[in-house]
């Protein structure tokens, strides 16, 4: 009956003419029972959906099997999952911490201690104790499974008071990849304002078919609102797609860029329309921070203590980061340097660090000078016992309603996937050589027979970096990678304890060809630099590198990536005009007497794949930190071919923007300009690099 209608129920009584007073009486009272049970039947429907899930946003678990552990990886696959709950009565509803959801008739800390999940962002663990969503607006609740109960192709409940919805974790086909907020001037140049004003959004087709883009529409907590709750704020229908006529082919990427007003540094919701081939339209959905994406570099460590004050005080040593275009640091408030205001304006900074109290550090002069918030170490280690996802969640919480955007330090891929979406901007770190490891170095059978202790294969920095970027998207993702580090002395003692110019060149590379939008150097503390000076150079010639094609970091979306013949490792980072190609050399050797990796020159010739909007005549050359040149190729409607002779890595462009490469080499310019302008040289001049070695004495 509770699928019954009014009108059915009148057909299956008699005419009321054909029956007596008594029996008129009796099925007038039968009719106005059955009308009662409907109109309940009705109510209860109503009550159904009044708070309606118009939207998931889910991201199947994974890990990769190239990677050796001295303990395989839990095979159970779950998902993290994003439900956009709108409120549809003509009320207020209320969210209490009295009354929390239910999934599947279990409160989230049920699952939690079932380890059926992971985390959650839900309202029993909001700090509000109360949060009101009015009629129309939409909150998001996250959970991270831990179970494969709650992986993809499962069915659940979400109970909300009186309401029922139910909802199916299912394997997305159509996704956004990759949203990005930058601040751009009237000419679409980087901009210094704080708060972004371009939208650049990447999605992703899975399927047979192809679908069209046709908006996009942005939620966004009222001005002093809770940041959990979203109105409709903007709504764009006139995009400047690529392809530009909106449509992505089956099994292939595309985008679209928006200018609009400064947005506010808050949680936002996208919602893209699409529509999918034969099919009625679908809306496709995010939840993430705001946060002006710039490409920065840090030194890791830079603050000494140094027998009169820190490193930080002095000139010579700022002066050489500077040099080397370091322009982040694990720091916070460094005496003699952050509260001297003539001494950081002249060597900014940014901070990197727990920014707490948030009074003092979320203000408007404050913001330009940091990089993220981070202070809970590797959390996955936690000095030898994991810390639980939900407790670094807990951890991170308190800056939600703030401006800051926070950060996470993962270590072990077969596991973070249980920590994915904690924080706004997740990085990892994992060297390979002579450094601590969560993998196990000696399993890898790499080179023909040989095991080794004091390395792994350099491409595995690849491998965790994709696997990042996959279990986070589409939030950006950064990386630490190795570099000189004064540290680690009893670690792998058979061999010099950071990598050699070459190692460190390909780490830095893998990372960077499979799209960061940040990159760490663990760690040129003064000490670290002046025991490994060999490795300045190096350095500084990866961040040149990284700082000339910042705006395809920044700008793209991983688009391929191949390997051929275990001899190469091809990349591309896609934008609108330009393909950035990345050779990466795996035909290294490994020098068993020197316990280092050895690279020797190579030719090859190599094909990558055009994105389907880059179309037309191509610039196509090559890039290096010494500018830019031409290279041998050949190009198709389809695809690119280079030729060129490889040593550890090759960088390659190809792009229909015939300003890109004449904007290139004006940046190189510019870089090798500001290095000069240091006027400290520890690599050429001998006196520089004695001078800087006195400083670690007095």
């Amino acid at each position: 009956m509770m699928g019954s209608s009014i009108f059915d129920l009148m057909l299956i009584t008699p005419p009321l003419s054909k029956v007596n007073v008594r029996e008129r009486f009796q099925m007038t009272q039968r009719v106005l029972f059955f009308v009662v049970v409907a109109c309940l039947a009705l109510t209860l429907k109503t009550i159904g959906f009044a708070q309606e899930i118009i939207g998931t946003h889910v991201t199947p678990h994974q890990f990769s099997d190239e990677i050796k552990w001295r303990r395989a990886p839990n095979p159970d696959l779950s998902a993290k999952v994003d439900l956009f709950v709108q409120n549809n009565q003509s009320q207020a509803l209320e969210l209490s911490k009295l009354n929390p959801p239910k999934f599947d008739e279990k409160s989230p800390e049920q699952l939690l201690q079932s380890s059926d999940w992971a985390w959650h962002d839900t309202p029993s663990s909001w700090l509000d104790d109360k949060v009101v969503v009015p009629s129309n607006a939409v909150t998001v609740m996250t959970f991270n499974g831990m179970s494969s109960d709650w992986g993809t192709g499962t069915k659940h409940e979400l109970t909300l008071g009186s309401t029922e919805a139910a909802f199916t974790i299912d394997r997305p086909t159509h996704w956004m990849s990759a949203v990005t907020f930058r601040s751009v001037d009237e000419e679409g140049q980087e901009s210094t304002e704080v708060r972004p004003n371009q939208i650049i959004v990447y999605v992703e087709n899975d399927d047979d078919r192809s679908f069209q883009i046709q908006a996009m529409k942005l939620w966004l907590p009222k001005p002093d609102g809770n940041h959990h709750v979203f109105h409709a704020a903007h709504h764009f229908s006139e995009l400047d797609c690529f392809p530009s006529n909106g449509i992505i082919p089956p099994h292939d990427k595309g985008g679209l860029i928006v200018i609009c007003d400064r947005l506010p540094l808050t949680y936002v919701v996208v919602e893209l329309i699409v529509k999918p081939e034969d099919q009625e339209p679908k809306s496709l959905w995010a939840h993430l921070r705001i946060k002006r994406e710039v490409f920065d570099i840090s030194g890791g460590w830079v603050v000494s203590k140094l027998k009169e004050g820190n490193s930080l005080q002095i000139d010579d040593y700022l002066a050489l980061l500077k040099k080397m275009h370091i322009n982040a640091g694990q720091i916070q408030d460094v005496s003699g340097y952050t509260d001297n205001p003539t001494q950081y304006e002249k060597w900014p900074i940014k901070r990197f660090n727990r920014m707490w109290p948030l009074e003092k550090y979320d203000t408007d002069s404050m913001l330009p000078e940091i990089h993220a918030v981070e202070f809970l170490g590797e959390p996955q280690y936690g000095g030898g016992r994991p810390v639980p996802p939900q407790k670094v969640w807990e951890g991170l919480a308190p800056y939600q309603p703030s401006r800051l955007p926070t950060s996470l330090t993962l270590s072990e891929e077969h596991s973070w996937r249980y920590y994915a979406g904690i924080s706004d901007y997740p990085h990892y770190d994992a060297y390979r050589v002579t450094a601590p490891a969560a993998d196990s170095w000696r399993m890898y059978d790499r080179w023909g027979g040989e095991r080794i202790r004091w390395g792994s294969p350099l491409e595995t920095i690849g491998v965790m970096t994709r696997s990042l970027r996959e279990q986070s998207r589409p939030r950006p993702i950064a990386y630490w990678s190795q570099g000189a580090h004064d540290g680690w002395s009893g670690f792998r003692r058979y061999r010099r304890t950071s990598p050699t110019p070459d190692e460190l060149r390909s780490q830095a590379w893998h990372g960077l060809s499979n799209r960061v939008t940040s990159l760490y150097w663990y760690n040129l503390s003064l000490e670290s630099l002046m025991k490994f000076p060999d490795l300045i150079d190096p350095i500084i010639r990866v961040n040149r590198e990284s700082l000339m094609l910042n705006e395809i970091f920044l700008a793209g979306d991983a688009y391929e990536y191949e390997r051929i013949n275990n001899k190469w490792d091809l990349n591309s980072i896609a934008t609108r005009d330009a393909l950035l190609m990345v050779v990466n050399d795996l035909d290294y050797q490994a020098d068993t007497k020197k316990r280092e990796f050895v690279f020797k020159p190579r030719a090859g010739s190599f094909q990558f794949d055009l994105p389907p909007w880059l179309k037309g005549d191509l610039q196509i050359f090559c890039v290096d930190a010494n500018g830019t040149h031409n290279v041998e190729h050949r190009s198709s409607k389809d695809h690119v071919e280079v030729d060129d002779q490889i040593h550890v890595v090759g960088i390659y462009i190809a792009t229909t923007n015939d300003t890109l490469r004449s904007r290139i080499d004006a940046l190189h310019s510019e870089l090798i300009a500001l290095e000069k302008s240091t006027k400290i040289d520890p690599v050429n001049q001998e006196s520089d690099l004695a001078r800087l070695r006195q400083h670690l004495s007095k």
